[in-house]
Protein backbone atom coordinates (compact mmCIF):
# COMPACT_ATOMS: atom_id res chain seq x y z
CA UNK A 1 0.00 0.00 0.00
CA UNK A 2 1.55 3.48 -0.82
CA UNK A 3 0.72 6.29 1.84
CA UNK A 4 1.25 9.63 1.16
CA UNK A 5 0.81 12.84 3.00
CA UNK A 6 -2.54 14.25 3.63
CA UNK A 7 -3.94 10.22 3.41
CA UNK A 8 -6.09 8.67 6.68
CA UNK A 9 -3.58 6.83 8.44
CA UNK A 10 -5.03 3.46 8.18
CA UNK A 11 -6.89 1.83 11.54
CA UNK A 12 -6.23 -1.30 12.61
CA UNK A 13 -7.05 -3.96 15.48
CA UNK A 14 -3.57 -5.38 17.21
CA UNK A 15 -2.05 -6.42 20.32
CA UNK A 16 0.43 -4.16 21.72
CA UNK A 17 2.54 -4.30 25.47
CA UNK A 18 -0.12 -2.15 26.76
CA UNK A 19 -2.87 -4.64 26.12
CA UNK A 20 -4.95 -4.62 22.71
CA UNK A 21 -6.30 -1.27 20.87
CA UNK A 22 -8.04 0.11 17.91
CA UNK A 23 -5.38 2.30 16.78
CA UNK A 24 -7.83 5.68 15.98
CA UNK A 25 -9.75 5.09 19.12
CA UNK A 26 -6.20 4.86 20.85
CA UNK A 27 -5.15 8.32 18.99
CA UNK A 28 -8.02 10.05 19.85
CA UNK A 29 -7.60 14.22 20.13
CA UNK A 30 -3.97 13.21 20.49
CA UNK A 31 -0.96 13.21 18.18
CA UNK A 32 0.64 10.08 17.19
CA UNK A 33 4.68 9.59 16.49
CA UNK A 34 4.46 5.80 15.22
CA UNK A 35 7.53 4.50 14.62
CA UNK A 36 9.08 1.02 13.36
CA UNK A 37 12.03 -1.31 13.99
CA UNK A 38 13.83 -4.10 12.71
CA UNK A 39 13.61 -6.44 15.66
CA UNK A 40 13.44 -6.48 19.46
CA UNK A 41 16.90 -7.34 20.87
CA UNK A 42 18.83 -5.32 18.25
CA UNK A 43 21.46 -2.71 19.52
CA UNK A 44 20.17 0.61 17.56
CA UNK A 45 16.41 -0.05 18.37
CA UNK A 46 17.02 -0.35 21.91
CA UNK A 47 18.53 3.14 21.84
CA UNK A 48 16.04 4.43 19.74
CA UNK A 49 13.51 2.53 22.40
CA UNK A 50 15.25 4.12 25.46
CA UNK A 51 15.30 7.69 23.88
CA UNK A 52 11.47 7.76 23.07
CA UNK A 53 11.28 6.60 26.66
CA UNK A 54 13.18 9.51 27.79
CA UNK A 55 11.28 11.95 26.09
CA UNK A 56 7.99 11.28 27.30
CA UNK A 57 7.51 14.59 29.23
CA UNK A 58 8.60 16.23 25.56
CA UNK A 59 5.94 14.44 23.69
CA UNK A 60 3.26 14.56 26.37
CA UNK A 61 4.00 18.65 26.13
CA UNK A 62 3.27 18.34 22.64
CA UNK A 63 0.18 16.26 23.35
CA UNK A 64 1.80 13.72 20.89
CA UNK A 65 1.64 10.00 21.84
CA UNK A 66 4.43 7.38 20.66
CA UNK A 67 3.45 4.38 19.57
CA UNK A 68 6.67 1.60 18.34
CA UNK A 69 6.13 -1.34 16.18
CA UNK A 70 8.50 -4.61 15.67
CA UNK A 71 7.65 -7.77 14.21
CA UNK A 72 8.08 -9.50 17.22
CA UNK A 73 5.42 -10.86 19.89
CA UNK A 74 4.02 -9.02 22.84
CA UNK A 75 5.71 -11.90 25.14
CA UNK A 76 9.03 -11.04 23.18
CA UNK A 77 8.90 -7.29 23.57
CA UNK A 78 8.12 -7.57 27.26
CA UNK A 79 11.65 -8.73 27.67
CA UNK A 80 13.13 -6.42 25.89
CA UNK A 81 11.80 -3.37 27.46
CA UNK A 82 13.37 -4.86 31.01
CA UNK A 83 16.82 -4.58 28.74
CA UNK A 84 15.70 -0.88 27.44
CA UNK A 85 15.19 0.34 30.84
CA UNK A 86 18.24 -1.61 31.88
CA UNK A 87 20.76 -0.72 29.41
CA UNK A 88 19.14 3.03 28.58
CA UNK A 89 18.13 4.28 32.11
CA UNK A 90 14.70 4.84 31.35
CA UNK A 91 11.17 3.64 32.17
CA UNK A 92 9.17 2.45 28.97
CA UNK A 93 5.89 2.54 29.10
CA UNK A 94 4.30 3.76 25.39
CA UNK A 95 2.24 0.69 23.92
CA UNK A 96 4.70 -1.42 21.28
CA UNK A 97 2.52 -2.95 18.43
CA UNK A 98 2.99 -6.96 17.64
CA UNK A 99 3.40 -7.65 14.45
CA UNK A 100 5.17 -11.27 14.04
CA UNK A 101 2.65 -11.81 10.75
CA UNK A 102 3.87 -8.64 9.40
CA UNK A 103 0.37 -7.24 8.80
CA UNK A 104 0.65 -3.90 10.21
CA UNK A 105 4.15 -3.83 8.50
CA UNK A 106 2.86 -4.14 5.51
CA UNK A 107 -0.21 -2.08 5.66
CA UNK A 108 2.34 0.89 6.55
CA UNK A 109 4.60 -0.37 3.56
CA UNK A 110 7.55 -1.10 6.39
CA UNK A 111 8.54 -3.82 4.59
CA UNK A 112 11.60 -2.94 2.16
CA UNK A 113 12.63 -6.60 0.31
CA UNK A 114 15.83 -4.56 -0.47
CA UNK A 115 16.60 -4.90 3.52
CA UNK A 116 14.50 -7.18 4.65
CA UNK A 117 11.47 -9.49 3.61
CA UNK A 118 10.63 -10.42 7.51
CA UNK A 119 11.84 -6.81 9.02
CA UNK A 120 10.46 -3.18 8.96
CA UNK A 121 12.83 -0.14 8.10
CA UNK A 122 12.62 2.67 10.27
CA UNK A 123 9.40 4.19 9.65
CA UNK A 124 8.11 7.33 11.05
CA UNK A 125 4.68 8.98 10.38
CA UNK A 126 2.91 11.74 11.90
CA UNK A 127 0.01 11.14 12.72
CA UNK A 128 -2.77 14.48 13.43
CA UNK A 129 -6.15 13.92 16.04
CA UNK A 130 -8.02 13.85 12.10
CA UNK A 131 -6.17 10.80 11.99
CA UNK A 132 -4.29 12.26 8.72
CA UNK A 133 -0.58 11.43 7.64
CA UNK A 134 1.33 14.88 8.00
CA UNK A 135 4.77 13.68 7.56
CA UNK A 136 6.61 10.37 6.73
CA UNK A 137 10.44 9.72 7.14
CA UNK A 138 12.22 6.19 6.37
CA UNK A 139 15.43 5.26 7.60
CA UNK A 140 17.43 2.14 6.49
CA UNK A 141 18.11 -0.37 9.63
CA UNK A 142 21.83 0.89 10.84
CA UNK A 143 21.01 4.10 11.04
CA UNK A 144 19.45 5.55 13.89
CA UNK A 145 16.87 8.77 14.30
CA UNK A 146 17.19 11.80 15.14
CA UNK A 147 14.74 12.52 17.65
CA UNK A 148 15.61 16.57 17.53
CA UNK A 149 13.78 16.62 14.65
CA UNK A 150 11.19 14.30 15.18
CA UNK A 151 10.11 17.24 18.08
CA UNK A 152 11.16 19.46 16.09
CA UNK A 153 8.81 19.10 12.97
CA UNK A 154 5.89 18.33 15.73
CA UNK A 155 6.45 21.87 16.83
CA UNK A 156 6.45 22.96 12.99
CA UNK A 157 3.35 21.37 12.13
CA UNK A 158 1.76 22.60 15.26
CA UNK A 159 2.22 26.29 15.23
CA UNK A 160 1.59 25.87 11.16
CA UNK A 161 -1.60 24.91 12.14
CA UNK A 162 -2.40 27.32 14.97
CA UNK A 163 -1.08 30.57 12.98
CA UNK A 164 -1.34 29.94 9.01
CA UNK A 165 2.24 30.07 8.78
CA UNK A 166 4.74 28.12 7.26
CA UNK A 167 8.58 27.33 8.31
CA UNK A 168 12.15 27.94 6.84
CA UNK A 169 15.22 25.85 6.37
CA UNK A 170 16.56 24.84 9.62
CA UNK A 171 13.95 26.52 11.52
CA UNK A 172 13.56 26.32 15.48
CA UNK A 173 10.88 27.30 17.87
CA UNK A 174 11.47 31.14 18.56
CA UNK A 175 12.72 31.69 15.07
CA UNK A 176 10.81 34.08 11.80
CA UNK A 177 8.23 32.18 10.20
CA UNK A 178 7.05 32.59 6.91
CA UNK A 179 3.63 33.86 5.54
CA UNK A 180 2.39 31.71 2.56
CA UNK A 181 1.95 33.06 -0.93
CA UNK A 182 -1.76 32.20 -0.82
CA UNK A 183 -2.09 34.46 1.82
CA UNK A 184 -2.80 38.45 0.34
CA UNK A 185 -0.92 41.77 1.70
CA UNK A 186 -4.19 42.65 2.60
CA UNK A 187 -5.36 39.53 4.62
CA UNK A 188 -1.91 38.92 6.36
CA UNK A 189 -2.78 42.87 8.00
CA UNK A 190 -5.47 41.12 10.06
CA UNK A 191 -3.46 37.77 10.40
CA UNK A 192 -0.20 39.30 11.25
CA UNK A 193 -0.97 42.91 13.14
CA UNK A 194 2.90 42.55 14.07
CA UNK A 195 3.85 42.98 10.52
CA UNK A 196 6.74 41.39 8.59
CA UNK A 197 10.01 41.77 6.68
CA UNK A 198 9.39 41.07 2.84
CA UNK A 199 12.36 39.63 1.43
CA UNK A 200 10.52 39.29 -1.75
CA UNK A 201 6.96 39.70 -3.00
CA UNK A 202 6.70 35.63 -2.19
CA UNK A 203 9.03 35.76 0.71
CA UNK A 204 7.89 37.94 3.86
CA UNK A 205 9.13 36.86 7.34
CA UNK A 206 7.49 37.37 10.34
CA UNK A 207 7.56 36.61 14.16
CA UNK A 208 4.77 34.56 16.02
Amino acid sequence: MSLRIGDTAPNFDVDTTNGKINFHTWIGDSWAFFFSHPADYTPVCTTEMGRTAQLADQFEARNTKPIGLSTDSVEEHKTWILDVNDTQNTNLTFPIVADPDLRIAKLYDMIHEEQSTTEAVRSVFIIDPNKKIRLMMTYPMNVGRNFDEILRVIDALQLADAKQIATPADWRPGDKVIIPPSISNDKAKDIFPQGWDEVRSYLRLTDV
